[in-house]
């Protein structure tokens, strides 16, 4: 595939993900692939013990692969009590072929007994963006709470035990535009959406602002 000014490739074969990327960006000129769209980069391995470690690289990879600019994520819950833990881990905390569920009850067993004051949390995502002229890292953090108890039945993942502050519902009881207005990965979008606008402006001379 020939590189265009205004192509980025978004480092996931999550469909979710891309239009998540797309809606932000709509109107801008700017195309957003995914992985699907190249086949022969194959499966990254994320083995790195950060965030910022993983995010990078699959953009790396991803732009090595392609040499179109690359952009990749990764998303940990990091908990107070448990020093940071799950973090980095958070996917596959209770086992490498763990469950939502699965992830969900060790974190409640790991707190049970703790007393709110003390269940401290935030969600961290961080976004990693790669290009022939450089590499940018931003983040977006959402703080709260995990709750005794599991709540709601939207979203995935941790999201029916994190209260986020200044709200009385979980991410999983939320109504989904609500959530997207203040959870981590939106604020980390809408940094690099900034990033993005700016460096595709500076390739191409011209891009028409969402």
């Amino acid at each position: 595939m020939n590189s265009m000014p205004h192509q980025l490739v978004l480092a996931t074969h999550n469909k979710h993900k891309a239009e998540e990327f797309q809606a932000l960006l709509v109107g801008s000129g700017i195309d957003v692939l995914t992985l699907d769209d190249f086949p022969s980069v194959g499966e990254i391995v994320e083995d790195s013990d950060s965030l910022e470690g993983n995010a990078l690289k699959k953009a790396r990879e991803v732009f090595r692969a392609t040499q179109l600019p690359s952009l990749a994520d990764d998303t940990g819950l990091e908990v107070d009590y448990l020093h940071s833990a799950p973090g980095v881990l958070s996917a596959r905390y209770a086992g490498p072929n763990a469950t939502y569920t699965d992830n969900v009850r060790k974190l409640l067993h790991a707190l049970s007994g703790v007393p709110a004051g003390e269940r401290g949390a935030r969600f961290r995502s961080v976004l990693g963006f790669v290009t022939a002229s450089g590499e940018h890292i931003v983040e977006g953090i959402c703080p709260g709470v995990i709750i005794e108890h599991p709540k709601g039945t939207s979203g995935f993942g941790y999201d029916p035990i994190f209260l986020p502050t200044g709200y009385n519902e979980t991410f999983a009881e939320m109504n989904m535009e609500v959530k997207n207005t203040l959870s981590h990965r939106a604020r980390a979008l809408q940094q690099i959406k900034d990033v993005l606008l700016n460096y595709f402006r500076s390739a191409s001379g011209s891009l028409r602002e969402p």
